[in-house]
């Protein structure tokens, strides 16, 4: 069923709660966790890569691991209709890691991971300027829970 939609048992999502947690498990050790051979892991795997569900793994970083980085999130007001050309113009901002649409009081959400605070205040003002930002608001991400 490529590109459907995906209609998921307990093994699939016991498997991608696994490999949330660890990108990186070995087969065996799925296996052993599940109670199931590796040939049944690896053919659900190979399933999940083929439909697109699981587009792949990922390894995780410890918290503090990548500490000395500034993250935000930018909740962002666009004026009238321009949205779509705020988003190709925030597209172009490297440090923007993310940008999601939403149903809520924002438009847009931005992601934002700088090294520094003056990368920070760059970034901010250059949001600001785009046409069509007409409001914003930032948090500075301080410790996840």
């Amino acid at each position: 069923m490529p590109h459907g939609k995906h209609i998921f048992d307990d093994h699939d999502r016991l498997l991608i709660s696994l490999l949330r947690q660890d990108g990186r498990a070995p087969v065996s050790k799925l296996a052993e966790i599940m109670g199931v051979s590796r040939g049944t892991v690896q053919t659900r795997l190979d399933r999940l890569l083929a439909s697109g569900a699981l587009l792949g793994f990922t390894a995780r970083l410890r918290e503090d691991y990548d500490a000395s980085r500034i993250r935000a999130i930018m909740m962002i007001e666009v004026q009238g209709r321009n949205t779509a050309h705020v988003i190709r113009k925030l597209r172009g901002l490297p440090e923007l890691q993310m940008l999601h649409t939403t149903s809520g009081k924002w438009d847009l959400i931005a992601e934002i991971v700088v090294e520094d605070l003056e990368q920070f205040d760059r970034v901010l003002r250059e949001v600001r300027l785009v046409e069509g930002v007409l409001n914003s608001e930032t948090s500075i991400l301080l410790s996840s829970i």
